[in-house]
């Protein structure tokens, strides 16, 4: 048995939630969100408590998925109350963003602007300058799927550090031509 999967989850006051067999739905002020429950895991409510019980351990698994059951449904409960939120930065000359509808438009250096369409849950916002996107929502899972999913629309390189990159995320710089020429003919010549 885990120990995290043996621990009680706390429910907001602003927090209803409706446990099914294979599901916990979980209703609050930013939204609504259903978390499915793994065979062998069941959810029982205690006035404004939620544990998570391994109903069969000859299940497959079951046992295994405790403490990952038990941080989905906490998720869950914090994503409809606070919510989730990732940050990336643009960097390059030229490069910004613009915010149309479920429509991302980034320019990226390419010869088009690369559109990224945003799955319903998501909301994107951008900076006034064009170079700062916020991504939330109350899926983390899916939060962090999309964000990594804009990010790689054009990787940070090491040279000159453009491209997207997360907030506070440090990019090692590698030396360029110029400066590796440099120390080469410094070193040889006599």
């Amino acid at each position: 048995m885990s120990r995290i999967g043996r621990t009680p989850i706390t429910v907001p006051e602003k927090v209803k939630v409706d446990i099914r067999p294979d599901a916990i739905e979980v209703q609050g002020p930013l939204g609504k969100f259903v978390q499915k429950l793994p065979r062998g895991i069941a959810v029982k409510a205690e006035k404004n408590l939620l544990k998570v019980e391994i109903i069969d351990s000859a299940d497959e698994g079951g046992g295994s998925r405790h403490g990952l059951t038990r941080s989905l449904v906490q998720n869950a409960i914090i994503g409809v109350t606070q919510g989730f939120k990732k940050e990336l930065e643009i960097i390059g000359l030229g490069y910004r963003a613009n915010v149309a509808g479920d429509k991302l438009t980034i320019s990226l250096g390419f010869a088009h602007p690369k559109v990224f369409k945003v799955p319903a849950g998501i909301k994107v916002s951008v900076d006034p300058k064009q170079t700062l996107l916020a991504i939330s929502g109350v899926d983390a899972y899916l939060v962090g799927e999309v964000t990594a999913q804009i990010r790689r629309l054009r990787l940070p390189e090491p040279y000159k550090g453009s491209g997207i990159k997360y907030v506070g995320e440090h990019i090692k710089r590698k030396a360029g031509k110029a400066a590796a020429g440099a120390v080469g003919a410094a070193g040889g010549a006599k």
